[in-house]
């Protein structure tokens, strides 16, 4: 088994079997993280002791005859935001590093500790979850590992580009407007975005709370099924998180797509991108044998409510340190919460009020369609440092143009995955695989046909 290449399932497994113990496999994604980390810059801390204490744990009770969990041995990392007992949580910012220590973990890490996970550490990202690309002014970029002079997307930058270099096989992001997918599209990884409230966000740094979502990244669909399924159940912690019962996946996704009414995104989903991008929503649909295509009614505006409702609830979080300490923000996120708190209320209200409306659109749509296909990105990734690219003829900003068409999708909390999509001699796109609420095995479904075909690989 290569360790470099190797999923979680596969890790987990051999770890179970006594064909390799968790100490190797910890000690091997150490080993990759200080030799390649340098010049990805995934990591802000790593947790080398703990780690390995952990591990060491898991070799115990396997020798005793006990099962450590369905992940036992797997390596895994998550974005600065999660809280790590012992460490400070960051969330991307200078102003964060003076706090104390984070006292317990976030549910999501605890979860995939209980099921047998190694935690080796934190992973960069834009400055409080406000960004597309991981350019952060404070901790730097981080790379594309298909292009080192590229941007990994963001805001969870770090935990895709740590999978997809091969460092860990399964990470942690979240997602506000596209922070788990944009990234996950850029640098040819899965990631998943559930629906709103499945996944507990007790001790995760918020952005935007009526938008937050969390999510794993990971080499393929299983991986992303079982770290779903650990990750899922309720929570007091969290006043949002679902009470409904947990609905596993790992057991669902080989069942098919017949009798699935799948359809592709079309009107505002088809515009505004490089025909690279469509070409792979194409290539999927072709795959599938999908020619139907269904209309997201007035996605442009959900796009523009989601703006500012972000803008509003982000800067109202951070509006006594915007007071006190401006020159400690990152320019490009201070600048944007300075914005957003200046946007007048009525704005916001009437906002929240389309949302509703969209919401009911939404739902309409899902009743004559299971699954609906739409790129992630309009465009590959960028370089890093790039301010502008073309589309349709047109110059505009790179930064928030990324999540063109990831945000009318997570303004009311559907659950998507982005599956990449390899291209020869040219970088990775993804393509969304989306449904209606807590519909979540169907996309996966979905995902595992198009695997197991090669339509679809990290």
């Amino acid at each position: 088994m290569n360790l470099n290449s190797a999923d979680a399932i596969t890790i987990a497994n051999a770890v179970h079997e006594g064909k390799v113990s968790a100490t190797e496999v910890t000690q091997a994604a150490l080993k990759r993280i200080a030799a390649r980390d340098n010049e990805l810059n995934c990591f802000t801390a790593v947790t080398a002791e703990t780690a390995l204490t952990d591990a060491q744990k898991i070799d115990r009770e396997i020798a005793q005859g006990k099962n450590p969990g369905l992940l036992a041995g797997v390596p895994f990392a998550v974005k600065n935001l999660f809280d790590i007992a012992g460490l400070t949580t960051l969330a991307g910012a200078k102003i964060n590093a003076e706090n104390p220590p984070a006292t317990q973990d976030a549910t999501a890490v605890a979860r995939l500790k209980q099921a047998g996970a190694v935690l080796v550490g934190a992973l960069n990202m834009d400055e409080y979850a406000y960004g597309f690309v991981t350019e952060n002014a404070h901790y730097g970029a981080t790379h594309n590992p298909h292009d080192l002079k590229r941007v990994a997307g963001g805001s969870s930058g770090g935990s895709a580009a740590a999978v997809a270099a091969g460092l860990v096989p399964l990470t942690l992001g979240s997602d506000t407007n596209g922070s788990i997918r944009v990234p996950a599209a850029l640098c040819g990884v899965f990631g998943f975005k559930p629906t709103y409230g499945r996944l507990s966000r007790a001790g995760v740094a918020l952005f935007s709370s009526s938008f937050d979502h969390i999510g794993p990244f990971a080499r393929s669909v299983r991986d992303i099924a079982t770290a779903f399924d650990v990750l899922q159940g309720e929570d007091e912690r969290d006043p949002v998180c679902t009470q409904r019962p947990p609905e596993y996946c790992l057991l669902q996704i080989n069942q098919g797509i017949d009798g699935l009414r799948i359809a592709i995104a079309g009107d505002y989903f088809c515009k505004g991108a490089n025909p690279e991008a469509l070409e792979t929503v194409q290539k999927v649909a072709d795959a599938l044998n999908i020619t139907e295509y269904v209309t997201i009614p007035e996605a442009h505006r959900a796009r523009a409510a989601a703006f500012v409702i972000t803008a509003c609830e982000g800067a109202n979080l951070h509006l006594e340190k915007l007071r006190q300490r401006p020159q400690d923000f990152d320019p490009a996120t201070r600048d944007r919460f300075l914005a957003g708190a200046l946007i007048p209320s009525n704005w916001y209200i009437q906002a929240q009020r389309f949302r509703r409306w969209y919401r009911d659109r939404v739902r309409e749509v899902f009743q004559t369609v299971d699954v609906i296909l739409a790129p992630t990105t309009p465009i590959s990734a960028p370089l890093i440092g790039q301010q502008t690219m073309i589309l349709d003829g047109e110059e505009i900003l790179v930064r928030p143009h990324l999540g063109l068409f990831t945000q009318p999708l997570s303004f009311i909390g559907l659950p998507v995955l982005s599956v990449p999509i390899q291209r020869p001699n040219a970088l990775p796109l993804g393509v969304q695989l989306i449904a209606a609420p807590y519909n979540e095995a169907l996309i996966l479904r979905v995902a595992a046909v198009l695997e197991a075909e090669g339509v679809i690989s990290t």
